[in-house]
């Protein structure tokens, strides 16, 4: 029977050494020849390619196999096939459609199919969780970096038309480009003297010179949005909150102000009478409109579709009602049986293995190109000291080169936090899934009800009221432990005494070959490393 192979490098690095994508190559061929399977076809991508690339590339593996009629697709391992829920939907539903399909993850001794036990779909889905969340972490850093940028009064990305950013990588600051700034200007004042349309001023400012970045014609569109940009006053907006600068401003708040209002027109702030607790976090079931809820005598709230759109449901519904309902929802995130419970506590706090493989490989390759870059500084200068090369050059190369060790203590730096925050997502996500309904109440008797409405957005989603009923789903990360709640708690899961202690002993076997042990899908996904100091060798 043919396979696939899909391969994808954990880093840049190993990419540029030739090492990562043959070594898997080579592992995958000799799996899928000792089991049986001939290649069709290798897939290969490196994950410093874009993530709409590593997608793209993910898509035409799975239509390859579709149109082939392939059964066999061969990964590594689960952070090598994908990262992605929207990847796994993909995978899952594949499966599903024929009982033949599998997805064989050689290093995590794991073989999916249709018929996949419910402890091995458990092991797929929670190793997609925290695989997602390692790069959501190292994503949250790159924010944090930003977020610092915006405190220095400085904006983190590519400042708009009539600006340019100058200075090395980490010192970078925004001044005026003088041509520009005078066009964009005026392109204000002839908007402001009520003479012109968004229409008429794009074109007259094209025939004044005004160009994109690209040397291009700024679209209609481009032009609107340049006339509500507040970055032209001396401030910035970032994520929708406005932030003051140190650039110089090209022109004063006041015709900012009048353009403003000249756009728009302006407008009275509806006020909220009433902190209802569901407000905008209900929809009817029927029609997809908002939940209005509404005081009655008494002082009950009620909730109703808003029949914004047509819509044939009618029923209205006590607030306590649906609260009633929400804190069941949180009683079903309760693991009953105690045994169970300290099982997947264990489970979760041991399971760190595989990402912290691909964190301590990161964290190493970054620590070999520091060393090698500070063996170029050390060199650069004994070259200079016996006059082997000139000022300019040693300038020059010593400005690459100190650049260069910046920007890797920059990421070791992103990747050790991010490891830290990782490291104890998973048994923080389980003891808030087991508190919730008590931190719930907790809130509510506090009348703190933006905490409840918080609590509520963190663990639900799609919130939905049908004849009175509330129907909702687990957002990503309680879903799966929700699937693993329903399972353990149903009396046909009562079989704790079949956990032996071996079941979370590293396993080194990477062939999944022969495998009997039920509950090998279920051994830990993370074991602890002996170093976690991040910081780069002296």
């Amino acid at each position: 029977m043919k396979s696939i192979l899909y391969c994808r490098v954990s880093s840049k690095e190993q990419e540029e050494t030739g090492y990562s994508l043959p070594a898997q190559e080579k592992l995958l061929s000799a799996y899928s020849e000792r089991t049986g399977y001939s290649v069709d076809k290798v897939f290969a991508i490196s994950e410093s390619a874009s993530g709409k690339k590593q997608r793209e590339v993910f898509t035409q593996m799975m239509c390859y196999v579709q149109k082939q009629g392939l059964k066999i697709i061969i990964c590594e391992k689960v952070d090598r096939l994908t990262r992605s829920f929207k990847d796994a939907v993909m995978i899952d539903e594949w499966l599903e459609d024929d009982e033949e399909r599998q997805v064989h993850l050689v290093k995590d001794s794991l073989i999916l199919h249709k018929n996949s036990r419910s402890q091995e779909k458990l092991n797929w889905g929670i190793r997609i969780l925290f695989a997602k969340n390692y790069i959501d972490n190292l994503s949250e850093e790159v924010k944090k970096g930003q977020k610092e940028k915006i405190a220095q009064g400085w904006l983190p990305t590519k400042p708009p038309v009539g600006y340019k950013t100058v200075g090395e990588k980490g010192h970078k600051i925004i001044l005026i480009e003088e041509e520009k700034a005078v066009m964009v200007k005026k392109m204000f004042e002839l908007y402001a003297s009520g003479n012109y349309s968004i229409k008429k001023l794009t074109l007259t400012m094209f025939e004044e010179g005004l160009r994109s970045y690209h040397g291009v014609k700024l679209v209609k569109s481009r032009v609107h949005r340049l006339l509500r940009e507040p970055f032209y006053t001396g401030k910035m907006r970032w994520n929708g909150q406005i932030y003051d600068g140190k650039h110089e401003p090209i022109i004063t708040q006041e015709l900012y102000d009048k353009v403003q209002n000249m756009l728009t027109g302006k407008t009275t702030p509806k006020l909220t009478r009433h902190d209802y607790l569901f407000n905008r976090l209900c929809r009817c079931a029927t029609c997809g409109g908002l939940t209005t809820w509404e005081s009655q005598r008494g002082g009950l709230v009620y909730g109703h579709c808003n029949h914004y759109h047509e819509c044939t449901q009618e029923t209205w519904v006590r607030e306590e009602k649906v609260e009633e309902q929400i804190i069941d929802g949180f009683d079903k995130l309760v693991i009953k049986n105690q045994r169970v419970a300290e099982w997947i506590k264990k489970a979760l706090k041991e399971s760190h293995a595989d990402e912290t493989v691909y964190h301590s490989t990161t964290v190493e390759e970054l620590n070999q190109r520091y060393d090698q870059i500070k063996k170029r500084l050390d060199k650069l200068y004994d070259d200079k000291l016996d006059e082997k090369i000139t000022l300019d050059f040693y300038n020059q190369k010593f400005k690459q080169y100190t650049g260069e060790k910046d920007t890797v203590l920059d990421t070791i730096k992103k990747h050790s936090q991010a490891s830290n925050g990782y490291f104890n997502f998973g048994i923080n996500l389980y003891e808030l899934s087991q508190r919730a309904k008590q931190i719930y109440l907790t809130a509510k008797e506090k009348g703190l009800a933006e905490e409840q409405r918080c609590l509520i957005r963190l663990v639900f989603t799609d919130l939905k009221l049908d004849e009175g009923k509330l129907l909702y789903d687990y957002t990503k990360a309680f879903k799966i432990l929700a699937q693993a709640v329903k399972e353990t708690n149903c009396s046909k899961v009562d079989k704790i005494d079949q956990f032996k202690s071996e079941s979370f002993e590293h396993q080194e076997k990477s062939d999944v070959t022969g495998q009997k042990d039920a509950l090998l899908p279920l051994r830990p996904i993370w074991l602890p490393r002996e170093d976690s100091n991040l910081q780069p060798r002296s």
